[in-house]
């Protein structure tokens, strides 16, 4: 699968966010002493911001492709006014760019306030494990209005953080070492800055939420987090052809080290680095920008190294996970923003035939099924049916079966943003976007210029992110009542905008979960595989 697809969206909102006017002018006057120095960051009438912590040792040299290790203490006073590097990622049109890869920085927002210590929120930026940076997040109207501490994390990116090769250890995982790491720096830290190390939120968005799902997963998370919250995290389910990106054959959510170790040793060669012995060696004496150009090869965490040593999807069915509060959910429209950029390029949208041939090419003999199911004239385009179509079986039935998973044993609440796409702008297209993949964050992390009724909307959100923070428990005075998500009574909150009612619907039968509980069942999923393995 093709990682830059996602990396237009995250750029669009991350500059947006990132965009967000200061509350106060800024003091440069705010000292905290953390376990490896002191740090001076920005202070504001409400609201402290120290920027460019490192959390891990620089990863380069002979570091690269290694656990993360210890950082090293400093002496005196680090200035702590600006972000670190971003982790070394290709230039997006329009977007920053990242060519570091001493790279291993957070960020930390502490609210003015002073009543007792806070709970702590640890965001996992999106951007399908290829691009993005956590200080990409302003966290102000987040940490001051919820009164958290907001922590935004950078982690290795693509080809430097999800590398597999035969023998090298931590093969397909360190990007989630890295965040782990980050989780670690958090726990010692957070008493300095007025924070509760034993009241830790892990949040996240796309890759982000697939990294929260993993953590949910991986024995070295152990304690590092009480409250887990993953927006429209992909790490449930096996895609269908083409339903996710045009040409991608059908893949799981999550590969196996073994799988990945292959591409691994044919980047290798291809870099003259082919000989076993010195493979490893040759590889980390690659120049950074050599490297840039196979960075979307390897774009998702893999199964069965040590940090991540069993499938999440399994350990969710079965129990096997981190016994914390969840909330889990997406947006409604998930996959417009990729059916308007991917299929309906402007000139070429999809038409009647374009749909029958996708269907095909997805689904074999039972397209026929399908197409009943997503009828044409239901709907105001094709483009529309696919992106309704492939909404439902990428995102929504695939989050839906996973949240009665988890229901079976935490305390979960499940949400579908209903929202309107205020960030996401793509040229020549006038394809309607409505809840599209990301479209949440221009409210959890406020963009200038919401109106009147796109403010509540964030404030509502942002009202419920911090509560459960607080509390394991999204309800607080003034908020309509979020009901828990269980197998028996599986109530999903719409988190919409008014006039708009925030309250609940039924998931499943707005997204044709039971269709499709049927079509992709396992042994399904088996006949496609093999039907594909079978093409030219």
């Amino acid at each position: 699968m093709n990682g830059r697809c996602w990396v237009a969206l995250a750029a669009c909102v991350a500059q947006l966010i990132s965009a967000a006017p200061a509350a106060a002018a800024v003091h440069q006057d705010a000292l905290v002493r953390t376990d490896l120095g002191w740090v001076k960051g920005a202070q504001a009438s409400d609201h402290r911001v120290f920027r460019g912590i490192p959390y891990a040792a620089a990863p380069t040299g002979d570091r690269r492709w290694r656990s993360p290790a210890p950082a090293r203490p400093w002496p005196g006073v680090r200035d702590a006014a600006e972000p670190g590097p971003r982790c070394a990622q290709p230039a997006t049109p329009g977007g920053p760019t990242g060519a570091s890869e001493d790279c291993l920085y957070l960020d930390v927002t502490v609210p003015g306030t002073a009543n007792g210590r806070k709970p702590v929120m640890v965001w996992l930026h999106g951007g399908g494990f290829v691009e993005g940076a956590g200080s990409d997040f302003d966290a102000r109207h987040l940490a001051t209005a919820g009164d958290v501490i907001v922590v935004t994390v950078n982690y290795r990116l693509g080809v430097f953080g999800l590398f597999a090769h035969p023998g090298l250890a931590g093969s397909g995982g360190f990007a989630l070492e890295d965040q782990q790491a980050a989780l670690r720096w958090v726990r010692r830290n957070a008493t300095a800055f007025g924070g509760d190390p034993g009241n830790i939120t892990l949040f996240g968005e796309s890759a982000g939420g697939k990294s929260v799902c993993a953590h949910l997963a991986s024995p070295g998370a152990a304690g590092l987090f009480q409250r887990a919250i993953m927006q429209s995290a992909p790490c449930t389910g096996t895609v269908p052809a083409g339903t996710m990106f045009p040409g991608v054959p059908a893949f799981r959510q999550w590969p196996s080290v073994a799988d990945r170790q292959p591409d691994g040793a044919r980047l290798a060669a291809g870099l003259g680095c082919g000989d076993p012995a010195t493979a490893l060696t040759c590889l980390r004496r690659v120049p950074t920008e050599r490297l840039l150009p196979l960075h979307d090869q390897f774009i998702t965490p893999a199964v069965g190294s040590q940090v991540l040593p069993r499938d999440p999807e399994r350990a969710l069915a079965t129990g096997r996970f981190h016994r914390v509060p969840v909330i889990s959910g997406t947006t409604r429209d998930e996959m417009r923003y990729m059916v308007a950029l991917f299929y309906e390029l402007p000139g070429t949208p999809i038409t009647a035939r374009t749909y029958a041939r996708l269907l095909r090419r997805a689904f074999g003999a039972r397209a026929g099924r399908v197409a009943r199911r997503y009828p044409l004239d239901r709907y105001a385009s094709p483009g529309l049916a696919w992106a309704t179509l492939t909404t439902d079986v990428v995102f929504a039935c695939p989050t839906y079966e996973r949240n009665r998973s988890i229901a079976q044993w935490v305390r979960t609440y499940a949400f579908e943003f209903a929202g309107d796409d205020v960030t996401t702008k793509i040229p020549n297209s006038d394809f309607p976007l409505g809840s599209a993949h990301g479209a949440e964050l221009a409210y959890l992390f406020p963009v200038p210029g919401l109106d009147a009724r796109r403010r509540r909307l964030s404030a509502t959100m942002i009202g419920y992110w911090t509560a459960f923070a607080r509390t394991g428990d999204p309800n607080a005075p003034g908020l309509p009542r979020w009901q828990t998500f269980a197998p028996a009574r599986p109530s999903t909150q719409s988190l919409a905008a008014p006039p708009d009612p925030t309250g609940p619907i039924n998931v499943a039968a707005d997204h044709r979960c039971a269709f499709w509980a049927k079509e992709l069942s396992p042994a399904t999923v088996v006949q496609i595989r093999r039907r594909l393995a079978d093409e030219p």
